[in-house]
This record gives C-alpha cells, structure tokens and sequence, in this order.
C-alpha cells in the first residue's frame, strides 16, 4: 500500500472553536434570562460570537472531510450553518418573549447537529482520521444526541439525559484535535496501522 498522511487541517482553530463555543452558548444562554439589561445584553452577544464560530467549524472542518468524500464535507458544511442560524434565532425571538419558539430553535439546532454530524464521524472512522475509539464514540454519542432532542419534538424531556455522550465526545474530541489533530500521522502497512 502506498504511503499517504492524515492530517486535519486547521485542526488547532477547530479545537479552540468547539471549546469557546460552547462556553459561549452555555454562558450567553443563562445570561439572556436575567432581568438585568446589561447582563441581557452580553449574553446576546456571546450568542452571536457562538453562530460565528459554529459557523467557522464547518467551514474549516469541511476542507479535511471533503478531501476524503465530498458529500461528508458538504453535510457538515450545511448541519454548521443551520446550527448557527437556529442558535441565533434564539436571540431575535427573545424580543417575541415566547419561550417556546426560543426553545424550538435550540431543539432543532442540536437535532440537525447530532445527525448531520454521524456521516463526519464515520468519516473519521473510515479513514482513520483519528483512532477509530473517538470515531465510534462520535457516531454513537451523536445517534444517542439526536433520538434525545428528536423526542423533544414529541413532548417527551429527554434531551437532558441523552444528550451527555455526545456533549462529553465534542470536549474530548476538542482537546484531540488542539493536542495531535494537525501532526500528520502515516498510514504504512496493509494493515492500516497508525505510526505516529
């Protein structure tokens, strides 16, 4: 087999991004609902900077994936963008103070995430991109994500108990990707084994 290298370009910023977003959601979220203005008004701004940089994972993300399907690196374009704009919904229905369209934006931020996010997964898996242990863990932690925020739909609060794998495995695989994602990694022998 000839010899070929793995590497996630931009692996560092996507790392960082994954981090700092979702500090910034989780933090602006909380923020939005307190009663003092310019509390609010920060907390909206932490949503805006989370689009933007949910924004920038798919599009920095897709170069690698789409080096090795094309389509892969599209549907995680497309899941980041929808996210991004979900999110910030968030943010304009604030001003309706309806609760459940806000909430209705967030579900289905996080239910596009989870499913257009197992194709990159497998993606990884595939092509051992990264060990195929994080691989799997994405995949499943994202399958178990998306049936939690599906059943939302249907008035069953199971969000909150599912969504644990998937939000763990985004830590992990941003820590992953900011400590070896951007070393190249040769792939050798017939057995695909990983020399680092």
């Amino acid at each position: 087999m000839k010899n070929k290298s793995v590497k996630i370009f931009n692996a560092r910023i996507i790392g960082t991004f994954f981090l700092l977003a979702f500090l910034a959601y989780g933090v602006g979220r909380q923020m939005l609902d307190s009663v003092n203005y310019l509390a609010k008004y920060s907390g909206v701004q932490l949503i805006i900077v989370n689009s933007v940089m949910v924004f920038f994972i798919g599009i920095l993300f897709r170069k690698t994936l789409a080096k090795y399907n094309p389509t892969v690196g599209n549907i995680y374009l497309f899941t980041r963008i929808f996210e991004a704009l979900a999110l910030l919904s968030v943010v304009f229905t604030l001003f309706l103070e309806e609760t459940v369209v806000q909430d209705l934006g967030y579900v289905l931020a996080m239910l596009v995430l989870g499913i257009g996010s197992i194709p990159m997964c497998l993606t990884l898996y595939k092509h051992k991109i990264t060990p195929s242990w994080l691989a799997i863990w994405g995949a499943v932690g994202y399958a178990i994500f998306a049936f939690g925020f599906l059943m939302e739909l249907f008035g069953k609060e199971w969000s909150m108990y599912l969504l644990g794998p998937g939000g763990l495995w985004e830590v992990v695989f941003a820590i992953w990707l900011i400590i070896r994602g951007s070393k190249k990694i040769k792939l050798t022998n017939r057995n695909n084994s990983i020399k680092a």
